[in-house]
């Protein structure tokens, strides 16, 4: 086989499995709006013979100061933008520098389209991906259904996933039992879940909750995008 030809296939291959992941992400996207999704992460961890805390619930299951709390944390104009916050990505891309942005821009909808069907280390080429992903998402999915979605996904400890897991296996209560500081600390634990335990918070953890269940109300106003 000549280089020229190697070439060609290797193009060819390369192709052949981007066309075979956008199909993916097309169908499961449909499939994940009446089915509970499974993350890359959980995925893994079965593949791995690790085990997986997990039990998905509906939103009307979780206490509605979780999402009140991951809104306020991390997206608090979830209700407002399509899947990405172009306000909030210009402004962290103007004040990057040579080293690159100092912080991230990442939207409910780009972690949930990250947690689905992307990789968690950081990289351009991954943000670059998660922002049609959550476009998409955004598109095909009420917000409602969205944010019930992220909250049985996200991580919140070695092998746990979704709010109910981690309400049980810190609190020991149900997910719709949480309290507004209990939601507070599991929301300050989620960019860093395997170090944050919110059961056992550190000082440094309890000022970030406190602060954060300061500002949720001032937040709830704007949350009538999960009522419907």
């Amino acid at each position: 086989m000549t280089v020229t030809r190697f070439l060609r296939r290797l193009v060819q291959i390369g192709l052949g499995l981007i066309l075979l992941w956008v199909g993916a992400v097309f169908w499961l996207g449909l499939l994940y709006w009446v089915v509970p999704p499974v993350s890359t992460l959980m995925l893994g961890r079965w593949m791995t013979l690790q085990p997986v805390e997990r039990d998905y619930v509906g939103l009307e299951e979780i206490s509605p100061h979780l999402p009140l709390a991951v809104m306020t944390s991390e997206d608090s104009r979830f209700c407002g933008h399509n899947g990405v916050d172009w306000v909030e990505l210009r402004e962290v891309v103007e004040a990057a520098d040579e080293d690159g942005p100092s912080r991230g821009a990442s939207t409910i909808p780009m972690q949930t389209a990250k947690n689905l069907f992307l990789w968690p280390s950081r990289s351009y080429i991954r943000k670059g991906m998660e922002v049609p992903v959550a476009l998409y998402l955004d598109l095909i999915w009420s917000k409602r259904r969205m944010m019930e979605n992220y909250l049985n996904i996200a991580e919140w400890g070695e092998g746990i996933f979704g709010a109910e897991a981690a309400a049980r296996h810190y609190f020991r209560k149900p997910a719709k039992n949480l309290t507004q500081r209990e939601a507070a600390l599991l929301a300050t634990a989620l960019p860093n879940p395997i170090v944050r335990n919110p059961g056992r918070p550190s000082s440094r953890h309890r000022a970030l909750a406190g602060r954060l269940a300061a500002r949720m109300s001032r937040q709830a106003p704007y949350t009538d995008c999960l009522k419907s």
